[in-house]
């Protein structure tokens, strides 16, 4: 129930949704930049890229 009146202000605050879908935007362009980076990293140090397991 919180999270409905939490999204409705946001649709009623313009400048508040606005800055929320740069976040979004910021988020999936680091997101992208971490994973090219990776895969460059690994790359150079002759790695499988593949996921990582921990016991």
């Amino acid at each position: 129930m919180t999270e409905n009146t939490h999204q409705d202000a946001l649709r009623r605050n313009p400048l508040l949704e606005a800055a929320q879908e740069e976040m979004v935007k910021f988020e999936r362009k680091e997101n992208e930049f971490r994973k090219k980076d990776r895969a460059e990293r690994a790359a150079e140090l002759h790695l499988p890229l593949g996921e990582i397991k921990v016991h």
